[in-house]
């Protein structure tokens, strides 16, 4: 058989071929894959907006309650400002704003919180690419120990590390009870996972970069500093985020370790609580104030955090 014969024998096969998908159709798809499909249309669009609209429905509630008179919220529901506008009133928050120990308790809230996050943020930045690209002894059994710790609940060391504290005394200098305890243990028990996501993700910068930095005469200072650092900047975002609102919402750490000087807005306001009815309007400003820098900060690095999310997803 000529080339030319087998060229059209070949050509009649894949006609015949494409004739029967044709005729067959489209493989079915599963429910699943339509759901999928239609979750960009505008119904799913509506739908979501709806969600979301229920979902902000409490923050909502808690703002018009913190703009409102305690006599006029013991009268009744929140929504009753639609029908009386005038019941809105900043007088809850000058006062809260006048209390001498909320402002410290906010105060207290940052010196906590930057400290935990920047040290656990630059901590893990360096350990990542140590465990990433560095080789040393023993790296693999110590990145296994630290997959080890993410499993170790906090409740777990809230003793020991109290007991711990009680020992140290500096000069007369006491861990227990200083923000500085407070801020250690936050560290300690945020870099486990922030050492184990950065290293993933560093973990996927092309070998090839990291060689051409080398052959140019880059130590691992520059390479770390010049290179692998800004390509890392969503996931050292995310992870700030991250490490902001968990150190910022905490309750039960600051409940153990701070006492009254050193206290956090978080604990400032669940002391407040021991009378509920009597002081909401202090209460519900004081939560207000409280969401609205972690509020801020997300919307703020947004964008950082959604490419965090997505990194890795597509390559």
């Amino acid at each position: 058989m000529s080339t030319a014969e087998r060229t059209d024998e070949m050509g009649s096969v894949d006609t015949a071929k494409l004739q029967t998908v044709t005729a067959s159709g489209a493989p079915r798809r599963g429910l699943a894959a339509r759901l999928v499909a239609r979750i960009g249309g505008g119904a799913a669009q509506a739908l979501l907006a709806l969600v979301a609209l229920f979902w902000l429905i409490p923050t909502f509630g808690l703002l018009v309650v913190s703009l409102r008179s305690n006599s006029d919220n013991n009268a009744g529901g929140w929504w009753q400002v639609f029908a009386k506008p005038s019941q809105l009133t900043v007088d809850s928050y000058q006062n809260l704003l006048g209390k001498a120990d909320f402002v410290d308790s906010f105060w207290n809230t940052v010196a906590i919180t930057v400290p935990s996050t920047v040290l656990v943020v630059v901590i893990a930045s360096l350990a990542g690419y140590a465990f990433a690209w560095l080789e040393f002894p023993g790296r693999d059994w110590l990145f296994l120990l630290v997959v080890a710790l993410l499993v170790v609940p906090v409740q777990v060391a809230l003793l020991p590390v109290a007991e711990l504290y009680g020992k140290v005394d500096f000069g007369g200098f006491q861990m227990m009870g200083s923000i500085t305890g407070v801020v250690l243990f936050h560290v300690a028990f945020g870099l486990p996972f922030a050492i184990f996501l950065l290293r993933n993700f560093f973990a996927g910068i092309p070998r090839d970069l990291l060689e051409a930095a080398r052959m140019d005469g880059g130590s691992e200072w520059t390479i770390f500093r010049r290179v692998v650092f800004p390509l890392g900047g969503p996931a050292i975002a995310s992870l700030g985020i991250f490490q902001f609102l968990w150190v910022w919402n905490d309750l039960l750490v600051s409940l153990v370790f701070a006492d009254t000087d050193a206290q956090p807005m978080t604990k400032w306001l669940q002391s407040q609580m021991r009378q509920f009815a009597g002081n909401i309007d202090i209460l519900a400003p004081g939560a207000f104030l409280s969401l609205l820098i972690p509020l801020a900060v997300f919307f703020a690095f947004q964008r950082y955090f959604v490419q965090g999310v997505l990194a890795g997803s597509v390559k």
